[in-house]
């Protein structure tokens, strides 16, 4: 069977990876999400239940009826189906014949002779079902083997967007009623869906997930239209005037969209209940090497991702002879739990804590509210499991921004972001265009200074940091960095979260926090302020907000004082040393308080120096 991204050839090779990877066996189900013409799922139903899907019918029902082939009998019907429809000559001028040949139209998909004969296999198919004289399994038996057969006399090039203008030789071959079984029984259970893949994978029970999605944007519900009709026998009325093809609405597929398909990978790993993950792609697909590995290892066990790069043999014309070389990959990786999975701001934000997630999740008490009292890039609120979540911070453009990725569609945010890195023509080291562009956003009223704006120019300028003048202009010079496929993907990954999660957003002083969001001791406050020890952006008092210096961090102790005597948990990320400097102010304060102090070490920052972080915490862990 001629197919798009057919594994055929290499699925021993995608099996023994797989074997050799996870635990495969008797209690082990593995889940083939595109199983298109089934190569990879039919080599693994002697070891495991398989579970199968595909958008498209023909996909699924084909892949389904050759994995059960060997186990039909036709016990009811009484005779060899193959021998029957192969031994006579008969014709009915049905749909196919009208629609698809010169018998009732100018297409030249079939000859009037096998088209007349693909309708009468088809209508003795369905009778035979109707009649109770073949099995479900037998019946889908039938029809895989209907669709092989039809693929071997179809006047196309290996597709069905379009039919050849002239016959080819093997269009005028007459049909023969092929059997696509491989002898091999079912060894375990099979089940089968016909599904979008993002709608049912938080529902699949399964341990092996095996990817295979569309590599382009070549729709398969186009190329595969006239084998959807010949499946689903329903004999549409309102088609294509010059290919034939049914409405393809429903089988549009957002896998063969660029930045969709990022999209939808990102949602696909982390809803899915797979202990072990495979994705086979190409070089040649929309998504990117690099792309594909920042979510894997996301979402991965630390030093279980792979690329392993399988060679196979690709169609080469004198035209694309000379193109680059083409790569089948085949990555691989085991899932964390998702209570590990770290997810990371779009911001590179000076004094990030992403890198020390898994230090404060340890240490978080149970509440139901939690406030990221100093939000900056979000990295540690957007992590939380509370119920409902509070964003503050007093730089309210900064708040806009991160709010934005809640407030946009994530496809519409990036195609936006794109567009306007086009626009301006922003490009790595490209300071002329990062200046006009910078120009450009800062002229603009303050109701027309879109987020999105600033989150692209962001991208282009130096550490991609956020930085203003005191008329709240943006001021950060140019850089030498861009929008990445590693940027892309904690774009995609943030904002699929901070979508899913009750959370509000605020732009005060923290001191006036209590007038705006219900604070008490079930309501946590994460506080991660300006560092006296260190000069960022955000804290020299010259950037139309407030800084920091010795009378707001003592401000900062009373305020943690008040909260404790509330009983209101408090956790203060902050530096005790840096350079061999010690704030002996903070000392003091610990000194006199019973406060629980943890060391953490040095933590390389964004400028790549290390800075001595701890955790202080008004309260105790059981």
């Amino acid at each position: 069977m001629r197919y798009l991204g057919n594994k055929d050839s290499i699925t021993d090779k995608i099996k023994q990876i797989i074997l050799n990877r996870t635990e495969a066996g008797a209690g082990t189900v593995f889940f083939d999400a595109f199983c298109g013409m089934g190569a990879v799922a039919n080599a693994f139903k002697d070891t495991c239940s398989v579970v199968i899907n595909d958008n498209l019918n023909c996909a699924s029902t084909y892949a389904y009826g050759r994995m059960v082939s060997a186990t039909c009998t036709f016990e009811q019907l009484g005779f060899d189906p193959f021998v029957f429809f192969n031994s006579n000559d008969e014709i009915v001028e049905g749909y196919f014949f009208r629609t698809y040949s010169p018998g009732g139209s100018s297409r030249m998909y079939l000859s009037e002779h096998n088209a007349g004969r693909v309708d009468y296999f088809r209508q003795t198919i369905e009778e035979w079902y109707g009649q109770g004289r073949v099995t479900e399994q037998e019946y889908r038996y039938l029809l895989a083997c209907l669709i092989e057969s039809v693929s071997f006399v179809s006047n196309t090039a290996g597709v069905y967007g379009a039919f050849l203008k002239k016959w080819d030789e093997r269009a005028l071959k007459s049909i023969q009623f092929l059997d696509i079984s491989d002898g091999i029984e079912v060894g375990y259970q099979i089940e089968v869906h016909t599904e979008k893949l993002e709608h049912i994978i938080g529902d699949i029970d399964c341990d092996i997930l095996y990817l295979d999605p569309p590599y382009t944007q070549n729709q398969y519900g186009t190329q595969y239209h006239l084998l959807e009709t010949l499946i689903l026998n329903d004999q549409p009325k309102t088609i294509s005037r010059v290919t034939g093809s049914r409405s393809t609405s429903a089988m549009r597929s957002d896998w063969s969209k660029i930045y969709k398909v990022h999209i939808l990978l990102d949602q696909i790993i982390a809803e899915t209940k797979a202990r072990y993950v495979f994705l086979s792609y190409n070089n040649d697909g929309d998504m990117s090497k690099e792309y594909i590995e920042s979510v894997m290892k996301r979402y991965g066990v630390e030093g279980s991702f792979e690329c392993i790069t399988i060679p196979y043999k690709k169609y080469e014309n004198w035209k694309s002879k000379n193109r680059k070389t083409h790569y089948e990959y085949l990555f691989c990786m085991e899932k964390k739990p998702a209570r590990e999975v770290v997810y990371e701001s779009p911001l590179n934000y000076i004094g990030s804590k992403a890198k020390i997630i898994p230090y404060i999740r340890a240490n978080l008490p149970r509440t139901s509210g939690f406030v990221d009292v100093f939000g900056g890039g979000f990295n540690v609120g957007i992590n939380s499991d509370s119920t409902t979540i509070w964003y503050n911070d007093i730089n309210y453009i900064v708040k806009d921004l991160i709010e934005s990725f809640k407030n946009y569609d994530t496809y519409e945010y990036i195609t936006y972001v794109k567009k306007f890195i086009e626009n301006h023509h922003l490009e790595k080291g490209n300071k002329e265009a990062y200046l006009e562009a910078r120009a450009y956003y800062n002229s603009l009223p303050e109701k027309k200074k879109d987020s999105r704006m600033l989150f692209a120019i962001t991208l282009y300028s130096f550490q991609q940091q956020m930085r203003f003048n005191s008329n709240y202009g943006f001021n950060n010079t140019a850089g030498i960095r861009w929008f990445n496929d590693n940027i892309l993907a904690k774009l995609i990954s943030f904002s699929r979260v901070i979508k899913d999660k009750n959370i509000f957003f605020v732009s005060t002083d923290y001191i006036a926090l209590r007038d705006q969001i219900p604070i008490d001791e079930n309501t946590f406050l994460y506080l991660d302020p300006p560092y006296k020890l260190t000069t960022g952006s955000y804290n020299d008092g010259k950037r139309g907000f407030k800084g920091w210096d010795d009378k707001l961090e003592q401000e900062l102790f009373e305020f943690i004082d008040e909260m404790t005597g509330l009983h209101v948990p408090c956790m203060l990320s902050y530096v005790l040393e840096h350079k061999g400097v010690v704030n002996t102010a903070l000392e003091n304060w610990l000194n006199r308080n019973e406060y629980t102090c943890i060391t953490l070490g040095d933590v390389i920052g964004i400028s790549g120096q290390p800075r001595k972080e701890i955790l202080i915490l008004n309260y105790h862990m059981d």
